[in-house]
């Protein structure tokens, strides 16, 4: 699985934004590696640089340079929604009699078609097939009528489905988030500013102190040059929408999401896990980096139970390999796993040995994984994963494969286990999940491990009988 985007939203007194956009956005690189890009404003007029690939790569020193201002916004892809290609990059711009929009998305519109559909019968033209493009296009239309936040609250009225947006008109930058607060956004302020983005780790990067998350349904707009912000409350939906697998695995583990510091979700998982299902073995062994908290959490819940199991690391990750999922053919993906993860022998060598994950999605680096251990003489394997089985797919952002990728639907844990060759395997139940984040099922978005939904999704069921929240005429006033 990969996260869709990452978003940041900058607006300072004195300096430019660039650079700490920058820097902002290679602390939210895990949240997305295809394209990387920045709009800033100077006060004059808007100025955007874009490119396929990190960040690093996509930005030179004389690129910043040519992004003056002292409020912007920047965005870090990965597509789920729209193609791999420059034109589906972000933030994506718009300019019209009203001025320029500029605008970043993190999430998935479930009904973007429809309204892409009504724009063009409006006069609309498209040049990407994302959804972000879509939003920027329904808002930039209502603007030409409309106050800020009145424009704002009309096309939340509109869009429907997961989204964190970062957006800039003019001098000022937003920061919105959907009714249900199924993706995260944060607020924090800067010596001379104010700063939004997906994790609080993107500003702890730049020297900010986190203020709070940014609600759900909330508008939040920092006023130009960094001078204070104000909110407005645009929806109150009666139920949240929360996605847990940005604490079980997006999110880094040093940002707080929704109050909740991650790593402590993590290791609490971790401890429940062996709470559940806890085998006593030689050796407990994380997969890196994701499974690290959790096998600490389970080592710890172990020891504190009377069990000889120690913590150890087994398994040593290569950071200069690409993604597995990248590769064309499953002979590529599992040569590529050997490349991106080896074995420490002399920790697990003729040791029975448990291995912690996060989850599994098709497969293939669990069954790889498993072989490895093998083959470096582990003499047994068991594996505990921190989420329950993932049997559907995600239509609010990630990158999920269908059920006929997925290994789970349709098969007991136990015919998961023969397949991945693990001497044992359990996953992590749905209860300790909510107890962990101190949450009711109907707060999360538990769509991929239930098959049901917190949104109307074309031939899928839905989890609750709630109707989509109206927004309230009144609320957020000011314009």
């Amino acid at each position: 699985m990969h996260e869709k985007c990452g978003v940041v939203g900058i607006s300072l007194r004195e300096t430019d934004a660039a650079r700490p956009l920058y820097y902002s956005l290679y602390a939210l690189q895990h949240r997305g590696q295809e394209s990387a890009g920045i709009a800033t404003h100077d006060g004059f007029q808007q100025h955007d640089h874009v490119e396929m690939g990190l960040v690093g790569d996509a930005f030179t020193p004389a690129d910043l340079e040519l992004l003056p201002g002292p409020q912007g916004i920047g965005h870090v892809r990965y597509p789920t929604a729209g193609s791999v290609t420059e034109c589906c990059a972000q933030p994506f711009s718009v300019s019209f009699k009203s001025g320029s929009l500029g605008l970043a998305h993190n999430g998935n519109l479930v009904n973007a078609d429809d309204v892409r559909e009504e724009l063009k019968a409006n006069g609309h033209a498209f040049t990407s097939s994302g959804d972000t493009e879509v939003i920027a296009h329904d808002l930039a239309r209502n603007l030409l009528d409309e106050g800020l936040v009145s424009a704002v609250r009309k096309t939340m009225r509109r869009i429907h489905g997961s989204y964190s947006l970062t957006i800039m008109h003019g001098e000022k930058v937003l920061g919105v988030r959907d009714p249900q607060g199924n993706r995260p956004l944060v607020l924090g302020e800067l010596d001379d500013g104010y700063i939004l983005a997906s994790e609080s780790a993107a500003i702890d990067t730049v020297g900010g102190e986190r203020i709070r998350d940014v609600r759900p349904g909330e508008l939040l707009v920092l006023e130009p040059n960094g001078t204070g912000y104000n909110s407005y409350q645009l929806v109150d939906a009666p139920q949240t929408a929360h996605c847990f697998f940005e604490h079980v695995y997006f999110a880094r583990p040093d940002s707080i999401i929704d109050d909740t510091l991650v790593y402590e979700v993590r290791r609490e998982l971790g401890r429940r896990i062996w709470e559940e299902s806890g085998v006593e073995t030689d050796v407990v062994i994380p997969v890196p980096d994701s499974g690290r908290s959790f096998a600490s959490g389970y080592a710890d819940a172990a020891s504190d139970a009377g069990a000889r199991t120690e913590f150890a690391e087994g398994l040593m990750k290569n950071r200069y390999v690409g993604r597995t999922f990248i590769m064309p053919t499953q002979d590529e993906r599992e040569q590529a796993v050997r490349l991106k993860l080896n074995p420490i022998k002399s920790t697990i060598e003729g040791q029975t040995v448990t291995l912690i994950d996060d989850s599994i999605v098709r497969g293939t680096t669990s069954r790889q994984l498993i072989q490895l251990l093998r083959d470096a003489g582990v003499e047994e394997v068991h594996v505990r994963i921190g989420s329950p089985p993932i049997i559907a797919p995600c239509y609010m952002g990630i990158d999920m494969k269908t059920r006929e990728e997925l290994i789970a639907p349709g098969r007991s844990v136990e015919e998961i286990r023969d397949e991945l060759g693990a001497d044992s395997l359990q996953y992590l139940s749905i209860e300790a999940i909510t107890d962990a984040l101190e949450a009711t099922e109907s707060q999360l978005c538990l769509g991929c491990v239930t098959g049901k939904y917190p949104y109307d999704i074309p031939g899928e069921e839905r989890d609750r009988e709630v109707s989509r929240p109206e927004l309230d005429p009144q609320s957020g006033t000011a314009d």
